[in-house]
């Protein structure tokens, strides 16, 4: 392979490394039944939050565990406001977003474009050294290995262990889950948080990482497009993760050929690509669509790529609870 194509490649790994955290983190969230609609405001609230407490602090380590408090904390309150208050986890999740967009904003005046610490790129002996995929997944840093171990764990947490039953359990039918003696109420409760934390560290990779430093909306919309990876993915991390490399990817090309034919007037549509990447995705996971698309195939691949195409939520995402 051309060593551009390697570069590239490892660009959009790097690039792909924190959304793929954050939809690994709600995809655990969803799975319990809970929504975290505050991803937005979560990611730009925690990225701050994370460049502020490695800048004062010199540690990277501090950097990325106060941006994990402050994504479990918006969190709490989803959950909070759901399963004690019994209020709409949509509503909550929404007004969170518009706040931590608001506060982020107001409280990172003082920090914007102020150099800071950053992750350091840690290539592993031997291994970035094998052709092609060493320099693509084994010379990075070490949020990247993070997020490709998470996505490992978390696929066979959910799909190969009794706690991921638990889990689905209380996501599809929270009842029977109960009834079986789960605690649904604290299960849900622990998976949003986990989540949560998650999302913070994806927001802390962003200011640390991959955009390093803070500046007024650093990462805003990532939030949404993880939102629509997620439902993508089929509630699956790795199929997320597909879908956040496949995401990336995709941008990052439709970006080179715009600047490349129109110039300077790209800007506009490289701002609005995201919505439509993100609408694309929403169309070809819909009921209507991907039925016209599996009808028109033959009848050995609608199987596998019905799979592929549609997406069933958790039962009881986003319902109230009534036990447990």
């Amino acid at each position: 392979m051309d060593a551009n194509w390697i570069a590239i490649a490892a660009s959009v790994l790097l690039q792909s490394s924190p959304l793929i955290i954050a939809v690994c983190g709600e995809t655990l969230s969803e799975r319990a039944g809970v929504v975290n609609l505050s991803l937005d405001g979560s990611l730009l609230l925690s990225a701050l939050a994370g460049f502020v407490a490695a800048y004062f602090s010199s540690s990277l380590l501090l950097g990325f565990l106060a941006a994990a408090g402050v994504g479990a904390l918006m969190a709490l309150i989803v959950a909070f406001g759901s399963l004690a208050l019994r209020q709409s986890q949509v509503a909550v999740g929404f007004v969170l977003t518009l706040l931590g967009d608001s506060l982020s904003a107001f409280l990172g005046q003082n920090f914007t474009r102020l150099p800071g610490p950053w992750v350091q790129r840690l290539p592993i002996p031997l291994l970035k050294d094998i052709p092609v995929l060493g320099p693509i997944f084994f010379n990075q840093d070490l949020v990247v290995y993070f997020s490709l171990v998470l996505v490992a764990v978390t696929t066979w947490w959910i799909f190969h262990t009794r706690p991921g039953l638990e889990l689905r359990s209380a996501g599809e039918r929270p009842e029977a889950a109960f009834a079986r003696g789960v605690a649904v109420r604290r299960l849900r409760y622990w998976y949003a948080v986990l989540g949560g934390a998650l999302v913070g560290i994806a927001g802390a990779a962003y200011s640390l990482d991959v955009k390093i430093g803070w500046a007024e909306g650093h990462t805003r919309g990532l939030g949404w497009i993880a939102l629509a990876i997620v439902i993508f993915g089929g509630w699956s991390p790795l199929r997320g993760a597909l879908g956040v490399l496949l995401f990336v990817a995709t941008r990052s090309v439709i970006s080179v050929v715009l600047q490349r034919s129109l110039g300077e007037s790209s800007v506009v549509i490289l701002n609005a690509l995201p919505w439509l990447l993100m609408l694309g995705v929403l169309v070809v996971v819909g009921g209507r669509f991907s039925e016209q698309v599996l009808s028109r195939l033959p009848a050995a691949l609608q199987r596998p790529f019905r799979g592929l195409l549609r997406a069933a939520p958790p039962a009881a995402l986003g319902a109230e609870l009534k036990e447990g």
